[in-house]
């Protein structure tokens, strides 16, 4: 059966329904010895379920759109309603889940990096649906150099979730305030990855920062300031802290005050897989 593929700019036609994107994969996976890809590959959905349980998320976890294992992590799509807790609280949550994991078990550490988006994407029940700009945009953003960078640079006792977030989900979400993620505890980077035509600004968020990060002034989980009310927002939204220059030897510089002029600054050493 022959398919006729749809002629760009040749006609209008019905955008597809916006769909945000979350993924994540795991440090140095492709270090681990063979026997152990598969174990890990397997844990990794259940630590990020057992997360949406915990961040009073299972309407979520129920509904996912076009969920696949990547093999070192998993992503799927879900309903854009839901961007704003999965920011807040569910990233703060998931970097306690990986904590206590790796703290409670022999074997490697699971430390992940995590993107979200949000685009116009199929999903109409047919083949093919979740693919397209977007979710290739996703993947870019888990790759890029900032995210990999950061959960280099921190320590693996203490840091072991890295985000990144697309411009679009921040100015939507984080600057329009809805959701319990301050917008100072997110710090604009450029997202490129090596040997790719991708280039965008993004937002790092680090829930647990540490070494060179609590350094360069980004709060720890313990300096997070509660609401006065708690009644919506049970594990009270982040807020900001202050430092100066800091430079980390993966490539990274922090660089000003978190609380609006704080940039990024990498090279090329920074890249490559896990």
């Amino acid at each position: 059966m022959s398919l006729s593929l749809p002629v760009p700019y040749a006609a209008s036609r019905p955008l597809p329904p916006y769909r945000a994107l979350f993924a994540v994969d795991a440090k140095d996976f492709t270090g681990l010895p063979a026997v152990q890809h598969g174990p890990v590959s397997r844990l990794i959905p259940e630590l990020v379920d057992q997360a949406l349980e915990r961040a009073d998320l299972s309407e979520l976890r129920n509904a996912k759109k076009f969920s696949a294992s990547t093999g070192d992590g998993v992503v799927f799509g879900f309903d854009p309603v839901f961007l704003p807790f999965v920011l807040w609280p569910f990233l703060h949550v998931l970097d306690g889940v990986l904590g206590a994991y790796n703290q409670q078990h022999v074997g490697p550490r699971i430390r992940l990096r995590a993107s979200v988006h949000v685009g116009p994407l199929p999903d109409s029940g047919e083949p093919g649906d979740g693919n397209g700009t977007p979710r290739n945009d996703t993947h870019r953003l888990l790759d890029s150099r900032p995210v990999k960078a950061i959960l280099a640079a921190a320590s693996e006792q203490v840091t072991h979730l890295a985000a990144i977030i697309s411009d679009r989900v921040h100015e939507d979400v984080v600057a329009g305030a809805y959701t319990g993620l301050h917008p100072d505890r997110c710090v604009e980077v450029p997202a490129t990855v090596e040997g790719k035509n991708f280039a965008q600004r993004a937002w790092l968020y680090v829930p647990s920062p540490s070494g060179n990060l609590v350094q360069a002034g980004v709060p720890t989980r313990a300096e997070a300031v509660e609401p006065a009310d708690r009644r919506d927002q049970p594990n009270g939204p982040d807020t900001h802290g202050a430092g100066n220059t800091q430079h980390v030897s993966e490539g990274v510089a922090l660089m000003g005050n978190i609380g609006g002029d704080f940039t990024y600054g990498g090279d090329k050493r920074v890249g490559g897989r896990g």
